[in-house]
């Protein structure tokens, strides 16, 4: 059942909104904050050498403080914030998913954990879904003798 609700767009999308109402709320607050997120989702413009990429774990934390606090911001579904990487501070504009953000930490805290899956949501037609759902009440409820008398 939770690997079906992890993976329901829905479930998604209530995710990805909460993300960036919290997000948007450290902004107006002025608070930093870290992210816990897969870096095989993140883009990195300009492209990072390999020698500097290679170093990074499959979950990643960013922290976003000082200037890149100043840069960050939220286009569509993505966080991007600049920030400076290796020893020779290479700049580069880090562009993250918001659903590839697994936790949000404050004073090494977390105070969000992101369960659902990345993947780009998909708009679906929520209507043949509905019916279907429609479709198995109403059998679930017909399936009960007694209840026959309620259908029209």
């Amino acid at each position: 059942m939770l690997f079906d609700i992890v993976k329901n767009n829905n479930f998604r999308k209530l995710m990805q909104n909460h993300i960036e109402e919290l997000i948007i709320f450290f902004f107006k607050n002025e608070q930093n904050f870290g992210i816990l997120c897969k870096i095989d989702e993140i883009s990195f413009e300009p492209e990072l050498p390999d020698y500097i990429r290679s170093e990074f774990r499959p979950m990643t934390l960013f922290f976003l403080a000082g200037y890149t606090f100043e840069t960050a911001h939220i286009d569509d579904d993505r966080l991007i914030f600049e920030a400076g990487f290796g020893s020779e501070n290479i700049g580069s504009f880090v562009s993250v998913p918001l659903l590839s953000i697994m936790q949000i930490i404050i004073d090494e805290t977390p105070i969000f954990v992101n369960l659902a899956t990345y993947e780009k949501i998909k708009e679906e037609s929520t209507a043949v879904k509905n019916d279907n759902g429609i479709k198995n009440s109403m059998e679930a409820l017909l399936s009960n003798p007694e209840n026959k008398k309620f259908k029209k």
